[in-house]
């Protein structure tokens, strides 16, 4: 723990508005109206430069997280404008432009990518706030010039960017990003199907149990039989939700991120038996199709263009997302993709400090 002393010029915060087209009458009726921080360098306002323009990074943030929240005040710790001031008064990077656009969903987030059961959130991203930015400071409008970070969820969202949109980001750089689905999301789905089994109709009764039929109904299929729905209901009435509840509905985020069908109870479908546990190989398919691990080869000539590519994460991640790491590097080698691949020595909470080694390496690619 260090004391927080700031150092240099802090910059400018600037709140914007944006109304959005993309997010209008999106299925969980989030705002479509959002306000979100945009930081402009010490340099940006300074006469000598008021023609200059800079290079744009945009900050993704993490499952429960939001722009917003990357802007406020911490204790002994630095939040994220603080911190790159401090690296371009160190000189360590030189002067950006830092974009915190709001994700932040009914369902506790978004993976940054399109879906029909939470909204365009790619489409958000790549063709309404990139031009709006663009047009309303003085950026470097080229991709050659602009970034995309982020932590979790918000890692996994600039690989995938980077992966599908390589005509928008130049740089990516992914914080313990969500890869490998086999082992980081399957092991929770146990947690949140026993959440899940309070909201069951009619509750559960001790006694003899009358066998199903294998492959025959609703649940076989990944569909609710209304305890999804009963849940969410109940989990947006409350003030307080436990770690258990948050975490389901997370899991549930995932679903309708990856495996969206506007005919669903809820609007997605469910990659496990609800009853059972047991997985639904079709369903499954489905989220795997989302993995990074499976996405590299598909996507060689967008990761090959791209002039930065950072991957970082702690070897002791409660989620095991280091594992996946590994093998996405590994798999980025195998194809020849230039990256940078670091391990630390930490878990996956509270890893900020980590952005004094992915910033300044995306600098340096985007500066030019």
């Amino acid at each position: 723990m260090a004391l927080k002393r700031p150092q240099g010029p802090s910059g400018r915060l600037v709140w914007v508005e944006h109304q959005s087209r993309v997010l209008a009458d999106n299925p969980l009726g989030d705002p479509s109206l959002r306000h979100f921080p945009v930081w402009l360098p010490p340099q940006y306002d300074q006469p000598a430069h008021q023609r200059r323009r800079y290079p744009v990074l945009y900050d993704l943030a993490g499952y429960f997280g939001s722009g917003p929240g990357h802007v406020g005040w911490r204790p002994l710790d630095e939040n994220i404008p603080e911190r790159v001031a401090r690296l371009v008064h160190e000189n360590a990077m030189g002067p950006v432009i830092v974009v915190f656009p709001d994700g932040f969903t009914a369902l506790g987030g978004t993976q940054y990518i399109n879906s029909s059961a939470i909204g365009r959130y790619a489409d958000y991203l790549t063709r309404e706030i990139v031009p709006f930015i663009d047009r309303e400071f003085r950026t470097l409008a080229r991709r050659e010039h602009r970034g995309v970070f982020g932590k979790s969820s918000g890692g996994y969202g600039a690989l995938v960017h980077g992966m599908h949109y390589p005509e928008v980001w130049g740089g990516v750089a992914s914080h313990s990003g969500d890869v490998y689905f086999d082992f980081i999301y399957r092991s929770d789905w146990p947690n949140t199907l026993d959440v899940l089994g309070r909201f069951r109709r009619p509750e559960r009764r001790a006694g003899v149990m009358r066998p199903q039929t294998a492959g025959q109904g609703p649940l076989d299929r990944g569909l609710d039989d209304g305890r999804v729905r009963r849940f969410l209901e109940y989990l947006w009435a409350r003030e307080k939700p436990g770690p258990a509840e948050t975490h389901a509905l997370m899991n549930l985020g995932m679903a309708a991120c990856y495996d969206p069908d506007p005919r669903a109870p809820n609007g997605f479908r469910l990659p496990f038996h609800l009853e059972t546990g047991e997985l639904l190989p079709r369903r499954w398919e489905r989220w795997l199709r989302h993995d990074p691990l499976q996405l590299v080869t598909r996507h060689v000539a967008a990761l090959k263009s791209l002039r930065a590519l950072f991957i970082d994460c702690g070897w002791r991640d409660q989620y095991h997302i280091h594992y996946g790491t590994r093998q996405l590097s590994r798999r980025l080698h195998a194809q020849g993709v230039p990256h940078r691949y670091e391990e630390f020595d930490d878990t996956h909470s509270g890893i900020d400090y980590r952005l004094d080694r992915s910033l300044p390496f995306l600098f340096k690619a985007l500066k030019n």
